[in-house]
């Protein structure tokens, strides 16, 4: 058995290059003992060098076995989950009226369905302990959707909703559940959008929009987003806090998103229009 005093976190989607990998080295950095997950052990190759603080795990978020398997891994070797971080996610772009439903489908079974399956095989560890914490990745595009993004949008405004019913739900068992909503942070999400995006079927009502709706892809990538590293040194400092905060944003965007959201209707689609809507 570990030290007791180490805080034992496990974090989804910790592949090169992405928050995951941030967040999983920051957590390390503040004496966590971290496990971090990917669909592939491979992907975090940067993190094999310190199996003293890293334990990693094959995880694949649509399968409950794999879940299942992972957390008993975790229980039997450090005999606690202090912290979850449920970060594994994918980017679906595309026109709604033309994007196939197996890709919406993929998209919710991985951002909303798998941070669910994770959470329902924790949360009664952490309720015998009258003890965890719960975080949840959402998105600032939850605040103010657009076009060519809508799917990825949806899944992440439903995540967005879980987390605040959990958060009440869990309260009595002693249980924190934080919504931590990044704004434009560097990161592999844009070639992976991108790469996803080159599987999708070749567009015919939405034909001449096809360069403004791969450029979607990269949205969140340019100059002005924040260093994945700064990103995860202030998330965890904000997740370590004894009280921490029921949502954390930041990024480039978060404070016009937040602003957006509490505008008219009318408003929002214009600035929408104007960015997103060239052909």
């Amino acid at each position: 058995m570990e030290p007791f005093h180490k805080q034992v976190v496990l974090v989804t989607g910790c592949s090169s290059g992405g928050i995951g990998n941030a967040l999983a080295r920051t957590f390390a950095a503040r004496n966590c003992l971290v496990v971090a997950t990917a669909r592939s052990v491979s992907s975090m190759a940067d993190l094999n060098n310190n199996p003293d603080v890293y334990f990693l795990q094959e995880l694949d978020v649509l399968s409950d076995q794999s879940v299942r398997e992972v957390v008993l891994n975790v229980m039997d070797k450090f005999g606690r989950i202090d912290v979850v971080v449920n970060n594994a996610g994918v980017q679906c772009i595309g026109p709604l009226a033309e994007i196939p439903l197996s890709s919406i489908e993929h998209t919710f079974n991985t951002n909303v369905y798998g941070s669910m399956r994770l959470i329902q095989a924790v949360v009664p560890h952490m309720v015998s302990r009258n003890k965890g914490k719960i975080v949840n990745i959402g998105s600032v595009t939850a605040m103010a959707p657009g076009p060519w993004s809508g799917v990825y949008t949806a899944s992440k405004t439903a995540l967005h909703a879980l987390t605040d019913s959990l958060r009440l739900e869990l309260e009595p068992f002693g249980i924190d559940v934080i919504n931590i909503v990044p704004g434009s942070v560097k990161s592999n999400i844009g070639n992976a959008a991108v790469a996803s995006y080159n599987k999708m079927p070749e567009w015919k009502i939405y034909k001449k929009y096809e360069n403004t709706i791969k450029e979607r892809a990269y949205y969140s990538q340019g100059p002005k987003a924040i260093p994945s590293e700064e990103f995860a040194n202030k998330v965890v400092a904000a997740v370590m806090k004894e009280d921490p905060p029921a949502w954390f944003s930041l990024g480039q965007y978060s404070t016009i998103m937040a602003i957006m959201y509490h505008m008219p209707l009318f408003v929002k689609d214009f600035i929408n229009r104007k960015a997103l809507m060239k052909c």
